[in-house]
């Protein structure tokens, strides 16, 4: 299960989605969520999709890598699908003791489901066409009209950077806890929940214990490096929109448009 949670690797590439600045990527994340919230209907759910299966494909991202990426969250998935499925009133198509399936509720799961995996997919290709570095400049030059009222805009984005940069770090550090737990004879899939619970506490005392000790190098590396935050610091590549950027915000802007008019169509 470990080895499925994607979210924070950067797939380095050089395709029209990469070349792509941060900034522009961010917004067209920020315009597909509104349009995804949305959308209503087959057809706008329809056009949403088409467009995550385009940008998968210039971006060369490989469809089991998104697919795999949901393995984690399939549970949360599979809750908001029955939540839905059971109890949406409308008209009912099939009825057993207490529970009732109906037609309207069967709409709603599946684009419940859909919506959601639509919105995780969209993060995560921001994360894979996007490295740590330039999404943190990216976040940082579009949070920076905020400093104005006092917000610490690059501390904020330098730590989301580093939670993004550690998270297949420490999934590579708790899998070698886990191997070596379980050459000692730990076990943690046996048992009742009350049992795998149990068991996972000798995974999270040295798990803990590195991530702190790892934090603790970090600060003291950025200390011997003269880091003091982002006043008077410059950057080794400015960020500067292309016209395929222009382009792709129009595109982005264009698609909440139509999607927010075709909804409000029924459609």
């Amino acid at each position: 299960m470990l080895k499925d949670i994607t979210l924070g690797q950067y797939f380095p590439g050089d395709t029209p989605i990469h070349r792509l600045d941060p900034r522009t990527k961010i917004l067209l994340v920020v315009f597909y969520i509104v349009a995804l919230f949305n959308a209503s209907g087959f057809l706008t759910y329809g056009i949403m999709a088409a467009a995550l299966i385009t940008a998968q494909a210039l971006a060369r991202i490989r469809p089991s890598a998104l697919l795999k990426g949901m393995k984690p969250v399939i549970m949360i998935i599979v809750l908001t699908a029955v939540l839905n499925l059971f109890y949406t009133p409308g008209e009912v198509i099939f009825q057993f003791w207490i529970l009732k399936i109906t037609r309207e509720g069967v709409k709603t799961a599946f684009f419940m489901v859909l919506r959601i995996m639509m919105l995780i997919s969209c993060t995560f290709m921001l994360t894979y066409t996007t490295s740590p570095i330039s999404l943190t400049d990216g976040l940082e030059t579009l949070l920076s009209p905020l400093k104005r009222i006092g917000l610490p805009v690059h501390e904020l984005a330098m730590m989301m950077s580093i939670a993004l940069r550690f998270i297949p770090t420490l999934i590579e550090e708790t899998e070698k806890i886990m191997s070596a737990q379980k050459a000692r004879g730990a076990q943690f899939d046996t048992g009742g929940i009350i049992d795998k619970a149990k068991a996972m506490l000798p995974i999270l005392v040295p798990l803990f214990i590195s991530s702190f000790r790892r934090a603790d190098e970090l600060a003291v590396a950025m200390e011997a490096r003269c880091y003091h935050g982002g006043q008077g610091r410059t950057r080794l590549r400015e960020l500067r929109y292309a016209p395929g950027d222009f382009a792709a915000i129009g595109l982005g802007v264009g698609l909440v448009v139509l999607v927010i008019i075709l909804s409000r169509m029924g459609l």
